[in-house]
């Protein structure tokens, strides 16, 4: 049955890491070859500001190729490469993870370097991965948190069809000021209804 591990019956094949291709991008195993270009993610103030990553979590070059070299040895999350078509540039990550087999469920997170943003890759990149956990490994919730600071991503999240569930109050301490998390997720039947496109377009299939 597809999306359905042999080793262990019923369960979602987390091991298995898909290449998933968009019009804009394609979506395949993270390496430890990525780090150079995944690098400015990890240095981007205000990427590390939008994901509440306080000062002290910094991460050097070999710890980085040590995470990245063990991704395709993980069960129970998929690590995504996220590459612009157009120039082949590795641009992000994206990221399945917090497996909750009892519950069939998963947590969602994504991040670009700097000059990814603005162009429909992460809307994109977005769409590709959440399909696969519904439609390939057979979730029926997969959810985020988003910061109130960071619209920009809760706009490109509602695009793809999250609900805002509820808000975490005072979730993150940020340079003195306590900023709440909104609780946002996307169930099957919502999935296979829209496929993605809750506002009605049609995604194109490459």
């Amino acid at each position: 049955m597809p999306g359905m591990s042999d080793q262990t019956p019923g369960a979602p094949d987390f091991l298995t890491k898909p290449t998933l291709t968009g019009e804009t991008v394609l979506l395949r195993p993270v390496t430890e070859d990525d780090v150079p270009a995944l690098t400015p993610m990890f240095r981007d103030a205000e990427l590390a500001r939008l994901t509440g990553s306080h000062a002290g979590d910094t991460f050097d070059e070999p710890w980085l190729r040590r995470w990245y070299a063990s991704r395709d040895e993980q069960d129970g999350r998929v690590d995504l490469a996220v590459v612009e078509r157009a120039t082949g540039n590795v641009v992000g990550e994206a990221v399945l993870n917090e497996y909750d087999r009892g519950n069939e469920s998963c947590n969602f997170r994504i991040a670009l370097v700097p000059h990814g943003h603005g162009r429909g890759l992460g809307t994109e990149a977005t769409r590709l991965i959440v399909g696969h956990a519904f439609e390939q490994l057979g979730l029926h919730r997969v959810s985020l948190e988003v910061y109130a600071f960071n619209p920009r991503a809760r706009r490109v999240y509602e695009k793809v069809g999250f609900v805002a569930e509820g808000v975490l109050r005072d979730a993150l301490l940020w340079e003195g000021a306590r900023v709440d998390a909104t609780l946002m997720s996307i169930l099957a039947p919502e999935w296979f209804r829209h496929r993605g496109n809750p506002r009605g377009r049609v995604a194109k299939v490459p």
